[in-house]
Order: structure tokens, then sequence, then C-alpha cells
């Protein structure tokens, strides 16, 4: 079945692919055998043509209020939202809002009135930004290059509390760390609710126009009830997966300017770090008390183009990573990037293979990037002169890390080209340069969407490396300069009723990509899998269901057999926003010169039974490997959630991680990790969080080979006090401290850090 989807010979499973020149072959074979429609996009029938407004222009003040009452609104586009789209399929909407545009030369202005049959039942809390997706919300998606590959997306809640999303319809990912400055105000009516939005246009990149512009529109609101009920102003294709190509379109625009578009922000920040030096008997001392100023500057040289830098930046993490345990992983975590600099234009440098991930920067002194699109070129650059070099290395059965004391001079390179209607070419480039080492990487990358269903991504790179001697040696790394190639091929086919899929990845032994994050190498990766879809009417029992199985195959590059896995899953969505997943699985791994036999189940429950309540559970059981030991056991990991609202204004989150393995002879280790975070939120500007984060691992010395501790503790608490105007214009305060404790030790302060942080954003 895999080898049908994918039109590979039954001598392509028993031979890995070589180099590059049989990569290419593969290509061209693929593209000509498969059953796929995969002529030029321009070759493909006409689209019809979607749904035209046109927006008119203000002169008239409008206040950003949550009170639809200037006169300006009455003159403003009015789009009704007369579809759902999902659960329902095109259905009438349940309940009416409409959406009004307008705009001036600076801001595009949008409004909704939102009616509801019962507005007790509305669901709008006060909180921070991006956190109220589980609320009533209305918003906008804009494709301000009408092309079909990215837009922007915009959504309030009753309260005005604000979202922003970034869509890259090319890497089918969406990015709710993007964060834009604009303004928002909400209310609550005896009818429903109004909300207001105005959003600078130099917060937007659009086309360098004098004329009149074309965008794509979709007009959204979320309704969640029994079910969660997504209304639009236009309906949907389930057998398109483009969704931008389906959206309305609005013309006008024309004069508009992002102003000078510049972006000054200043930050200081301060911090006192005291230190328990004698653990765990001594005294808690100061051991450094630093304070920094950083400077970053955002231009917009045009609306599609726009330069930043920063010097001496202020990098650190107000927004703690999410925790995770650690214990008996085979390969590196990871931790997504959430810092402001690298996050503007980053879907600039998304590719197939996560070639760039910018948290390997760690610790800059300086910083510049450049992005934009023209036309059908988008390209983005950036380069940072970085203090640390952290440094992963990668295998076939595990990686390692660690990190230099090293400056280094890193770059990145991005440019790709809209081909036809929507597909894509693109090339890349990185570069890691400091004393006795270097890192190079070069490639490209592509789209071909063959239809409304079916889409082609592609990938090869190839890499250039020199590690200095020392680290050479202690890793195991080759001592000379050393180079090898990547590659990656996926077809994916989204339909109503059907979806199946298949991919080929062939990653070399001495691959590296240090700017990237590829914690796996030297082994080629091949998958198939199908699904089955079914949608429910109105008053169904469910909202979907799906049932489908794949299967996949991990080879060394020798083309010794690494995994064979084979696995059947079943997806309920139903009332009470329930959603129900179940797998069945088998597979052989193969580990340090040992195969194991595996059987296992995996599951994951979640209910909304209030607007105030969301449980959920993630469920492992069956056959695992003990990687410190190599030897079988069997795993059970629980992962519950509970989110609960008390009021308006305060929330609980409560997560646990629950890892059990036992093996033969008892139990290898019991490890906990618990985490409860409180927000309370004054207004849409302040809140004050905390959270607690307790891991505790239990292990049995005598089943080890290897003298470990049989119990580990460690508590981390974080207070914080925080004011933002807008994401850049912000005031924090905060406490934190680690605590450790092992089987002679009771939990015992180790540090406790002050600090606080300012920054100003200058818009002119």
């Amino acid at each position: 079945m895999a080898q049908d989807h994918l039109c590979v010979p039954s001598s392509f499973l028993a031979e890995p692919l070589g180099r590059f020149s049989k990569r290419l072959g593969f290509i061209a074979f693929l593209l000509a055998s498969c059953p796929l429609y995969l002529g030029a996009a321009d070759d493909l029938p006409p689209k019809a043509p979607g749904v035209q407004h046109s927006i008119p222009v203000t002169t008239e003040a409008i206040e950003i209020d949550g009170s639809i009452d200037e006169s300006a609104w009455s003159n403003a586009l009015s789009i009704p939202l007369l579809w759902e789209t999902d659960p329902g399929e095109n259905l009438p909407a349940p309940v009416e809002t409409e959406c009004l545009l307008t705009y001036d030369l600076n801001h595009l202005y949008v409004a909704f009135r939102a009616l509801d049959p019962d507005p007790q039942k509305i669901r709008a809390r006060l909180a921070d930004r991006d956190q109220v997706f589980s609320d009533d919300f209305v918003g906008i998606i804009l494709d301000t290059f009408n092309d079909e590959r990215r837009a922007f997306q915009f959504f309030v809640n009753p309260r005005g509390v604000q979202m922003d999303v970034f869509l890259d319809q090319v890497n089918d990912r969406e990015d709710p760390s993007w964060d834009a400055i604009w303004d928002s105000a909400g209310r609550i009516t005896p009818e429903g609710y109004e909300v207001e939005l105005a959003i600078p246009f130099s917060s937007l990149r659009f086309p360098h126009a004098s004329g009149p512009q074309t965008w794509g529109l979709d007009a959204l609101r979320f309704w969640p009830r029994n079910s969660r009920h997504r209304l639009t102003n236009v309906s949907r294709d389930r057998n398109n997966s483009c969704h931008l190509c389906q959206l309305s379109k609005i013309s006008g625009f024309e004069g508009i300017t992002p102003g000078r578009n510049i972006e000054i922000t200043p930050t200081l920040t301060a911090a006192r770090l005291d230190l328990r030096s004698d653990f765990p008997h001594g005294e808690l001392e100061n051991a450094s008390e630093d304070t920094d100023a950083g400077l970053t500057l955002r231009w917009g040289i045009t609306p599609n183009l726009i330069l930043s830098g920063t010097v001496n930046p202020d990098f650190s993490q107000i927004e703690s990573d999410s925790a995770q345990l650690g214990i008996n992983e085979q390969f590196a975590l990871f931790f997504p990037e959430r810092r402001p600099f690298f996050l503007e234009g980053a879907d600039f440098f998304e590719s197939p293979l996560r070639a760039i991930f910018t948290r390997n920067v760690a610790d800059p002194d300086w910083g510049v990037k450049l992005s934009g699109k023209q036309g059908k070129s988008a390209f983005g650059v950036f380069a940072a002169q970085d203090k640390i070099t952290n440094l992963l290395f990668p295998g076939s059965q595990g990686s390692q890390s660690t990190s230099l004391d090293l400056e280094t001079f890193d770059g990145a390179l991005r440019f790709r080209r809209d081909l036809g209607a929507s597909s894509a070419l693109g090339v890349m480039a990185t570069s890691r340069e400091g004393d006795g080492y270097s890192n190079r990487v070069y490639g490209f990358d592509g789209l071909w969407r063959g239809s409304e269903s079916d889409r082609l991504r592609f990938q090869w790179l190839s890499s250039s490396t020199t590690y200095p001697d020392a680290v050479a040696e202690e890793f195991n790394q080759p001592n000379d300069s050393f180079q090898d190639q990547a590659f990656k091929i996926a077809y994916n086919h989204d339909a109503r009723n059907w979806e199946w899929y298949a991919s080929y990845d062939d990653i070399g032994e001495d691959f590296r990509a240090d700017l990237g994050f590829l914690p796996r190498v030297g082994y080629t990766f091949l998958l198939g899998g199908l699904k089955r879809i079914w949608w429910g009417e109105e008053e169904d029992w469910f909202n979907r269901l799906s049932f489908g199985g794949d299967w996949d195959l991990t080879r060394d590059q020798s083309g010794n057999t690494l995994e064979r896995e084979a696995e059947l899953f079943f997806n309920y969505d139903g009332p009470k926003q329930s959603e129900v997943f179940l797998g069945l699985g088998t597979r052989e791994r193969f580990f340090n010169g040992v195969t194991f036999d595996e059987n296992y189940v995996n599951s994951f429950l979640e209910i909304q039974p209030t607007g105030d309540l969301e449980l959920s559970l993630w469920f492992r059981a069956g056959d695992d490997i003990d990687f410190a030991n190599t030897r079988p056991g069997e795993i059970l990991r629980l992962n519950p959630e509970v989110r609960y609202d008390l009021g308006r204004r305060l929330r609980l989150n409560l997560e646990h991680d629950f890892r059990r393995l036992d093996v033969e002879g008892g139990t290898l280790f019991e490890a906990n990790l618990s985490q409860l975070k409180a927000i309370y939120q004054f207004n849409r500007r302040t809140f004050v969080r905390t959270i607690l984060q307790l891991t505790d691992i239990e292990r049995d010395p005598g089943l080890f080979v290897e003298s470990v501790e049989a119990k580990t503790e460690q508590l981390l608490t974080q207070l914080l006090f925080s004011y933002k105007i807008n994401p850049q214009t912000v005031f924090f305060l905060g406490y934190s401290d680690t605590s450790a404790g092992n089987t002679d030790v009771s939990l015992t302060r180790t540090d406790r850090t002050f600090f606080f942080k300012v920054g100003y954003a200058w818009v002119l």
C-alpha cells in the first residue's frame, strides 16, 4: 500500500538511495510515474472568482472603544457572516454577525456586531494576549499580497483581548508567538457584543503600489457552546486543502502608507542572582548583579521590506518554557523560539527540514535582519555575533550536546520564488564561524501543488563542518573537515473524505545543521498512511470520525533496520468540544546492538463540559526500551491537564507528567513532573502570575549499570508582575528560585533571582 502511494519499486526497499544524483533520479521518477496531476500550475483549470468587495476610505475619526457609534461606520463595507463551516459544512450560521471595514491612509479599521440569543453564555475573560482561544471571539484573516501563501490573523474576544497569529500556507504552520502592535476594544451588550480593531499599516506587509490593491479576506466568528462553531463570510470546500485559496477579496487601499514605519525600542534590564555555593549547608550569597541597556530598531524601508537590528539585546525569557521530563529520552528535546527579534519575519526562513532554528543564537552582542517580498520573490537574511556556541551532536540512535565559551558569527539566507498559482521553489544557506570551528549548509526546496487536494514537498541540503580538535575528540566527531547531505520528499492528499500521505527522508551520517535543529542523522525513513473521514450532520452524536493507519521503516546508512512500525488509529470529535484519539501499534526497534519487539497503545481524551472547565488526558502504555541499560521494559505514561477559570480574572492550569518504566527485576524509575500556573488579570494590560514546577524522580540503583541517585527532586518557583501597553512597551518585575533535593537532602533552595525589565516602543 505504501509503495503504491509513493510509486516506489520493490527494489527500493532493499537498497536505500545513495548520493545526490540518485536522489535527483528519484524525484524525476516520482514526478513522472505517480498517479497525480503534477502539471505546471499555470496549466490548472482556472479558479472560480471569489466573492469580491470594495472597501471605502474614510476621513472621519474613529475612537477604538468597543462602541460602533461613529458616523464612519455607517459608510463602511458591511459583510455578513452567513456560513458555518465547522462543525457544520456550509450550513446557515446559527447566530447573526456583521463585519464592518473601512480605512484611512494609515490604519485598517474593523468592527463586529455579534448577536447572541443568550448573552449570559458569552465566554469572555480578561487575560494576557493570545490566551483566550477558548472564548467567544471574532476577527479577520488578511492575505495582503493576495498570493494565497501567507496571511496575518487578528482576533479579539468580547473584552477586547488580542490574539494575533501568522499563517504560513506553504509550510502548513501557524505561529501564535508572532505579535504585532495594534489597538482593540470590546464590550458586551444586551444583544451580544461589539468589538473594534485599528490595525496600523506599519504592522502589516503589503505590496508597494500607488494604485488600488486587492487583498484576500476571511471574516470569522468562533461561537463555543456545545460545539465550537466556526462562522465565516465565505463557504469552504473541504476537498480543497488550501485555505487561503478560498478567501473572499477586498479591493481598495489606494494611497495607503505605513508612514515612516520606524520602531525604536530601548530596553533596560536588571537582575540579582544569589547562589548557595556550599550546598546544602552554606548560605545564599550574592553571586552577580547585572544591569544592561539594549536597543532594537525596526524600519519598514518599504511596505514589503523590513530591516531590523539589535545591539546588546535582552533575550531573557519572561514566558518560561513548558517543563519537560528528560528521563529515558533518546534524542534532544525541542523548545520553541520565543524572542521577538527572531520572531519578526520568521516565516521567511521556514523549510521542510528544520535547517534554521534561531534559538541556537544563544547570547548575541548584536543582530541584524532583512526580509521582504517583491512580486513573486520572497527573501530573508540575518546575521548575529554570538558569545556562546551551543552544539548538538546528532546520531542515528541518540544525540549529545554541549555549550562552548566560543564566539561565532552566525548568518542565514533564504530565497523563495512563487511559481504558478500556488507552488514555490526556494534556496537557502547558513553559516556559523568561530575559532577552529565552522558549519556551512546550503540547498534548495520546493512545493508543488498538483491539485486542490495534492501537495508535494521536497528539500535537498549539503553541509560542511569542522569542529575544534578538543570537541571532536570528546564527542567522537571527525577530526578534519567533513561533508554530507540531507534529502526529504513528502506527498499529501487532503480531501473531504480521504487523506493519504507518504514521505521519504535520507539524512547522511555526517550531515550537520548547527544553526538548525536536526537531532537525528545517519538514517533513511520511509512512511505511508491512509485515513477515512466521516462528517456528522446536525443533531448527530459526532461531529467528525476518522479511522486510518500508517507504516514506516527507518534504516541506518548501511541498510540495517533501526525501526519498523505499523499503527492503526481512530479519532472522534463530538459535543462538549470533546475529542478522543486511540492508537494501537506494533514495532521492532534496534538500539545499541539489540533488536526489541514492542506493542503499545496511545490515547488522548479532551472535553470542555463548561466554558470555565477544560479536562484532557494523554495516555501511553506498552513496551519500551531502557536506553540507559539496553534492555526491554514496560512504560506507563499519564499526562492529565486541568484548566479552570474562577470568574473572568483568575485562571488556574494544572499539568502533570507521570512516567514509570518497569524492567525485569522491578521498577527502574518513577518520575513525576507537576506544574501549577495561576494568573490573576487586573485588566487587559496587567496581570500577576505564579508558576510552580515540581520534579520528583525515584530510581532503583540496583537495576542500573552505572551509579545513580535513588531520589532527585527539583522545585522551581516564579512570581511575575506584568504590565504591557503593547508587545514591546512593557514593564516586568519578578522573582524566581530553584530548590533541589536527593536521597540524603530534602528540598533546599540552591539559588534565587530578582529581576525587572522595562521596554518602550517609539513608533514613528
